[in-house]
């Protein structure tokens, strides 16, 4: 048995109801809800949110909202690891165990069906705990720069400065879309990033982090060319 779950809690603050807010013609989580069941991939998909606004609209695109996300775990410190313990929980009373659950994010609209059924297919046929979607950063971090309390700007690395560009090893990001993992992990509390992770590396045009409103409006113009 396979379960996602989409946590959507109400009380955004940097961009008010920012979960359901319209974005290119449909609510932002309708984008995720709308992936997961094209993907095929699961015998539910759960919505875990405090906010019956948000429950509605979860429903009218298809998903299960089942049960009401506690207080406890709808405040801005939770990370998602609780969120979906909640729900494996829940499952379970209801003698429901599955096997794999996936987290998706519900402000990820460049979510695809099929890398959705391609991480499922990576966490089956391999021994990893996790598989989460991964984007590569831009330029490389061991260049990376900062500015100091006097404004001036320094380098994070300087041993670096004279290491070309192409010489350095690549890294990469969490490209906040999904992450699957075998429901006993979920409940131990493994974080992915520390675990036995694999990824699904996706092309950084189709990955924007949303949390302010210049994320959104540059999301609304990639969107224009996806």
């Amino acid at each position: 048995m396979r379960i996602a779950v989409i946590p959507a809690r109400g009380g955004s603050k940097r961009i008010p109801q920012k979960n359901i807010k319209q974005f290119c013609g449909k609510p932002m989580i309708a984008w995720s809800i709308e992936a997961a069941l094209n993907s095929n991939c699961f015998e539910q998909v759960i919505v875990s949110t405090d906010d019956e606004e948000i429950a509605s609209i979860a429903r009218f695109y298809g998903a299960d909202v089942p049960f009401v996300r506690p207080k406890s775990l709808a405040d801005a410190h939770t990370g998602t690891n609780p969120v979906i313990e909640h729900a494996i929980e829940w499952l379970s009373r209801q003698e429901l165990n599955p096997d794999f659950v996936c987290l998706i994010y519900a402000t990820a609209p460049f979510i695809c069906a099929s890398d959705i059924q391609a991480g499922l297919n990576l966490i089956i046929n391999n021994s990893c705990d996790y598989v989460l979607s991964v984007t590569s950063f831009a330029f490389p971090i061991q260049r990376g720069l900062k500015i100091d309390v006097e404004g001036k700007v320094e380098m994070f690395f300087p041993s670096n400065f004279q290491t070309r560009s192409q010489d350095l090893e690549e890294s990469f990001h969490d490209a906040g879309q999904f992450t699957w993992g075998k429901t006993q992990i979920w409940l131990e509390g493994k974080p992915s990033y520390l675990s036995n992770s694999l990824p699904i590396r996706l092309p950084r045009h189709r990955v924007q982090d949303i949390d302010t409103f210049e994320d959104w409006h540059r999301a609304e113009k990639m969107m224009r060319l996806f």
